[in-house]
């Protein structure tokens, strides 16, 4: 009888300390942007697009268009047992360039910095409504005419 509740001990012991290792946060880190003293060797119009490269590396994610701006994104995200990860630091540094791919500008925004973008579904309306899959392909057959194949 006592092995016995020493056994049923040990298991409740086990399953309290499962659950509460279980409730832990797990932080995790993504990107990156370069430290202060690395950007301090950056001189606003004077050095260029690849001195930056040269200096504090690739950037993360470029503009869009051609030789576009730097952008350096470092997030830190908290996972919490089951629940949706949830963002607690966000760090982007922007460094801009001019027609001249010198240096324009040096900005740094934080997660305090952001806007909430709302997001809209916009759905274009389908002209084959009704219609099955089968449906289209059969109308399509009489619709074939021999001269555009040559």
């Amino acid at each position: 009888m006592t092995g016995l509740k020493l056994t049923l001990r040990t298991i409740v012991a086990l399953l309290g300390l499962a659950s509460v290792v279980a409730c832990t946060s797990i932080y995790r880190n993504h990107g990156y942007v370069p430290p202060e003293e690395d950007l301090n060797q950056l001189v606003v119009g004077v050095d260029s697009r690849s001195t930056v490269d040269d200096v504090i590396g690739a950037p993360s994610a470029a503009g869009v268009l051609g030789e576009g701006d730097y952008y350096y994104v470092r997030s830190r995200m908290k996972h919490f047992g089951m629940l949706r990860p949830e963002v607690v630091e966000r760090q982007v540094l922007a460094i801009s360039f001019d027609e001249n791919d010198t240096i324009a500008n040096i900005e740094t925004f934080s997660l305090r910095d952001g806007n909430i973008v709302p997001l809209t579904r916009r759905v274009t309306d389908s002209s084959v409504t009704g219609k099955g899959v089968l449906r289209q392909i059969l109308d399509n057959f009489g619709n074939i005419d021999p001269s555009q194949f040559f």
